[in-house]
């Protein structure tokens, strides 16, 4: 039997994760092992609960464990664990193990609706979420989420309880400042304001924090990411030329404030007829992919353009869960856990690696040298 557990953690050394190309014994996500005659059981904790490729692992380990001698059966089962950078923990959120900011550089683009759509699709894979919504001019994480009228309570110690809605942690300015009313106030005070979301709100455990952020690249985003280590941002766009360019001064201002891009999401991508089921591309389609490119950065996901997602959110409920089987909802779960992988591999260095490799590459086309 000793013999047999053996060999079966030899042969889960040479299985990778397939994002972050180290074996799983190395990356501590073997958990357990149990042999009984020839029926092994191997249990991984997988680094997010939205592993975009937990079933390319479990092929993998299968494989791996049945060409065995002596092994009959092969069980695969999985529990998931958010890892974290150790240097990200200072300074943070206390409990807040990943903090997102989605940003635009313009307004219109679905920012809000992408980051309620991830919020409630990591939930539903099992992750603990919460939902920041620091757009203070235009908040509309309230109707969204269906939570327009609610107050938030506090905790014992005067901090305010984010309100819980479909697995997810929700505050908003909105819940304190009436919805048809102007704020009108200067960037100091925009300033104050974010620092109170992020340190008088009790957040409690969370894997994740999404911040949906206002348009452009003014006060609030900058106030955010000098008061708060962000494990990094995703910018949203939609397919046209002119959010492009604008979504690469976004993707400038977080390069200045070194915050990693996590990804480009392209939203309004392409638009299916549902009386003919032909596809129209309103706004062009491909561009975010091509820019994603172009610039070396992640390339997260497509989200089809659709009535469906407008009419969710007028319910209160986002399209992701409004509508599961749609392709909405699939194009936003699968959008989700790219983002999800993106983060484990911050957690884990993978970022680092894939920046010496960068280097590596411009220095061997300076030499005139081919590169892989």
């Amino acid at each position: 039997m000793a013999d047999l557990r053996g060999a079966v953690m030899a042969a889960l050394q040479t299985v990778n994760d397939p994002e972050l190309n180290r074996d799983l014994v190395s990356l501590n996500m073997v958990k357990g092992v149990s042999v009984d005659g020839g029926a092994v059981s191997v249990e991984i904790e997988l680094t997010t609960p939205a592993c975009p490729l937990k079933a390319q692992i479990e092929k993998d380990v299968a494989e791996k464990v049945s060409k065995l001698a002596g092994v009959t059966s092969v069980k695969v089962s999985f529990g998931a664990q958010v890892r974290v950078a150790v240097t990200a923990t200072a300074g943070g959120i206390p409990g807040v193990k990943h903090i997102i900011a989605v940003g635009s550089g313009k307004g219109g683009v679905g920012k809000s609706t992408v980051s309620a759509n991830l919020a409630v699709a990591l939930a539903a894979e099992g992750a603990k979420v919460g939902l920041l919504d620091l757009d203070l001019m235009g908040p509309s994480i309230p109707l969204i989420m269906g939570l327009q009228g609610r107050w938030p309570e506090a905790d014992g110690g005067g901090r305010v309880l984010p309100i819980e809605r479909l697995g997810v942690g929700v505050i908003s300015f909105g819940f304190f400042h009436p919805a048809q009313d102007a704020f009108v106030v200067r960037g100091p005070i925009m300033a104050g304001y974010v620092k109170k979301f992020l340190n008088d709100v009790a957040w409690g455990e969370r894997d994740y924090l999404i911040v949906d952020l206002p348009p452009g690249t003014g006060d609030i985003q900058l106030s955010l990411c000098q008061s708060i280590p962000m494990t990094g941002a995703v910018l949203v766009t939609t397919p046209q030329d002119v959010a492009l360019l604008v979504a690469t001064k976004a993707i400038s201002m977080f390069n200045q404030l070194k915050v990693s891009i996590l990804g480009l999401v392209e939203n309004m991508s392409s638009f299916e007829c549902p009386h003919c089921h032909q596809s129209t591309d309103i706004f062009g389609h491909g561009g975010a992919r091509e820019a994603a490119n172009r610039m070396k950065i992640p390339f997260l996901g497509e989200i089809p353009l659709d009535p469906a997602i407008r009419h969710a959110e007028n319910d209160g409920v986002p399209v992701v869960r409004a509508r599961p089987d749609g392709a909405q909802a699939r194009a936003f779960r699968e959008t989700a856990r790219a983002l999800a992988g993106r983060v484990s591999m911050r957690a884990l260095g993978g970022d680092a690696l894939e920046r010496v490799l960068n280097k590596a590459r411009t220095l061997f086309r300076t030499a005139g040298a081919p590169t892989a």
